[in-house]
């Protein structure tokens, strides 16, 4: 990674913050951005483990959607993490300026800065396995057993699936600007269902809205036979800094294991010593079609993704990155300790 200077978009959030943390713990020199630098809580945790690490930390003030704000943090940077970009699953009211703005305009001002800053030779992006498939039908559609880096989302538009198609789109935007140029390379890191504790307390993502809806008993009357790939956020992290490290290229699907949402809540059950109000059964997929409206399910979403399987081969991940994954049992549980405390 040259002469160890990174720059980290998105590093408040759930997978920036970890990181960080490895970024910080092998020494490197690490810019952050942050959108309002004035706010120091909000990335005081950062700050204190910059203070207890061997890699020294800088907070840069910077917004995806101004092209001209990411020219001084990347100064004299070796590799970019672009991690930044909204992950909400509930709530999706305008889904233009809500996902596909900050994702597609975010990912190009930030590659516009990559085309401008000489000394960077390597693109860490974060996109998904959403980017890989859209709907589950996907895979039995194609034939496919398990869906791999050459798999791409060709389902999902503004009106279905709006957070997959934002990953799509910022995805290509991204492959389409290092195309055009030969100076950096491009690694893109395709996580599954991120699952985990949160460096930074409190998080706003999806992740922490899905496992609170088992929680809060709201899921007691059963749950839709859908199933996710899962993986731990550290393993997400890690596998940031493995592919500037190791200079891979290209896609990586970082997911460990598919589970259905019912295996889910035993795992839960299994690992989380508190009780709690956990589903016992699968809801019928014709049920689905008339209350699927009350938890934000459209007909077509039922339609092509309750009762399918989901597979995702992580094999690049593991060979060209070194991956060992950690449980999704681990993830929950730790996870779970973390709201409850």
């Amino acid at each position: 990674m040259g002469t160890s200077k990174v720059l980290v978009t998105g590093a408040t959030g759930y997978i920036g913050g970890w990181v960080v943390k490895y970024l910080l713990e092998e020494g490197y020199e690490v810019n952050i951005t942050v959108r309002n630098k004035s706010n120091e809580e909000k990335y005081a945790h950062l700050t204190k483990l910059a203070e207890e690490s061997k890699g020294t930390l800088h907070v840069y003030e910077a917004d995806l959607l101004n092209a001209e704000s990411f020219a001084e943090p990347m100064k004299d940077c070796d590799v970019v993490f672009h991690i930044a970009s909204p992950f909400i699953i509930n709530n999706i009211k305008d889904p233009q300026n809500q996902l596909i703005n900050p994702a597609l305009e975010g990912t190009r001002n930030v590659l516009n800065a990559v085309n401008q800053t000489e000394t960077v030779k390597r693109v860490v992006l974060t996109s998904s396995t959403v980017a890989i498939c859209g709907d589950n039908a996907d895979m039995k559609d194609q034939g496919l057993s398990a869906l791999t880096e050459q798999n791409w989302n060709t389902t999902s538009n503004l009106e279905h699936q709006p957070y997959a198609y934002s990953k799509v789109l910022a995805e290509k935007e991204a492959w389409k600007i290092a195309e055009e140029q030969n100076r950096w390379s491009l690694s893109i890191i395709n996580p599954g269902f991120v699952m985990g504790p949160s460096l930074g307390g409190a998080t706003a993502s999806g992740s922490f809205e899905f496992v609170q809806d088992y929680l809060s008993g709201k899921l007691i009357t059963g749950v839709p036979r859908l199933v996710f790939g899962y993986v731990d956020v550290r393993d997400v992290a890690k596998a940031h800094v493995l592919a500037a490290q190791k200079n891979s290229d290209g896609r990586h699907i970082v997911s460990n294991k598919s589970y259905t949402m019912l295996e889910v809540a035993g795992i839960l059950r299994q690992s989380v010593k508190k009780k709690y109000l956990l589903p016992m059964m699968q809801a019928p997929k014709f049920m689905l079609y008339m209350i699927g409206p009350l938890f934000g399910l459209s007909s077509k979403f039922v339609s092509r993704n309750v009762g399918f399987n989901l597979q995702f081969d992580n094999t690049k991940s593991k060979e060209a990155l070194g991956m060992e994954y950690i449980p999704i049992e681990n993830s929950l549980k730790e996870m779970v300790e973390q709201m409850v405390k």
